[in-house]
């Protein structure tokens, strides 16, 4: 079971790679591209499979700290939200560059709380 564990930490670190990437690649004219989304989606979804294998699976000894993954949930769940409604105001032509940066700025604090918090 470690293995599929450890596929879905390295799932989890590509959809991050994906958000922050996608919002690096067009901070000069900021948009939330498709690529953000799906990372943010592929984020959402590989946290809470991660979280459920290391709280259900004792061989795996995982003991999180629920504080910690809460907020992380909060922050996942939000830019989930604003990289869905970014982007769906974005095909309709009511583009909002700022969401963009809301999007890429708390996918940055969300890695920020992941590694600094112990």
């Amino acid at each position: 079971m470690s293995v599929l564990y450890n596929i879905f930490v390295a799932v989890h670190l590509l959809g991050m790679a994906a958000i922050v990437g996608g919002y690096l690649s067009v901070l000069n004219a900021p948009r939330i591209s498709e690529v953000m989304v799906w990372g943010a989606r592929i984020q959402l979804l590989s946290g809470l499979v991660i979280v459920g294998m290391g709280e259900s699976i004792a061989s795996l000894d995982k003991d999180y700290d629920n504080a910690k993954i809460g907020v992380k949930l909060l922050i996942a769940l939000a830019v989930v939200a604003v990289a869905e409604i970014g982007r769906a105001r974005q095909k309709r032509g009511e583009g909002n560059p700022n969401l963009a940066h809301v999007v890429g700025g708390l996918a940055i604090v969300n890695t920020l709380i992941a590694v600094l918090w112990t």
